[in-house]
């Protein structure tokens, strides 16, 4: 099958979506590979975010699964764990995908898993979606990180608006499970508007007792070192 066609059918929906979660951006590109971001906001307490982030049926768009039923989708949340899909018997036996394996998990902070997406398993890449999660006031900040990077016969001028749509979709589809998405807070507004980053959101993500150098990830931005640049620009692509 053409490749372009693949990518039509395997991301079809996301031309139809009238909605993401708060802020979303390709923030990086170049020949071997891409990155991009999303963000959002939710009332609901980091422990209910896990538990949810555990339950993939709950949350991952139907529309981006090969059996073309979420119930499928299970997830194994210990590090070497799988993200996977079962494929049911159409006459041939049971079959099954591994859309990611598990890579990093610390309970209601930070889940990292290894997977090329959809089209992007037929190729040599490597994507690595990290998932935070942040306690604040109202709830809980949230924020996808998928970066890809290696050998495609995409171009990545193409694939990476669409990449960074359905990574959108999966969060849009996450907070909407938790009960939606919170607006974002005055502090927050005006901070993208003079650009900056909010002080509720500046802190350093390690505990106090901790020393970041040891916290796998620890040199991440924060979730609010790019909010505002994000919110200044749902979305931006770089010179092919």
């Amino acid at each position: 099958m053409n490749l372009k066609i693949k990518l039509a059918t395997a991301f079809l929906s996301v031309a139809g979506l009238s909605a993401v979660p708060a802020h979303a951006k390709v923030i990086d590109q170049g020949e071997l590979g891409f990155t991009v971001a999303h963000t959002a906001q939710v009332a609901a307490t980091p422990e209910d975010v896990w538990k949810m982030l555990r339950m993939p049926q709950q949350w991952w768009s139907k529309d981006h699964s090969w059996s073309g039923d979420a119930a499928n989708f299970w997830l194994d949340s210990q590090a070497g764990g799988c993200f996977c899909e079962k494929l049911p018997d159409t006459g041939t036996g049971v079959g099954s995908v591994q859309h990611a394996r598990i890579l990093f998990a610390r309970p209601n902070q930070l889940l990292r898993l290894s997977g090329a997406f959809g089209p992007l398993q037929g190729e040599a890449l490597t994507g690595t979606l990290t998932i935070q999660i942040k306690a604040t006031p109202t709830g809980s900040a949230l924020r996808f990180d998928y970066v890809v990077g290696g050998y495609m016969r995409f171009k990545v001028g193409e694939i990476a608006p669409a990449v960074d749509k359905v990574i959108g979709e999966q969060l849009l589809g996450l907070t909407n499970a938790l009960g939606g998405a919170l607006p974002p807070s005055r502090e927050e507004k005006a901070a993208a508007e003079a650009g900056e980053t909010p002080a509720s959101e500046a802190t350093d993500s390690a505990e106090p007792d901790e020393d970041p150098t040891d916290e796998p990830g620890a040199d991440e931005p924060g979730l609010g070192d790019v909010a505002a640049d994000l919110a200044r620009d749902d979305q931006v692509v770089a010179p092919d």
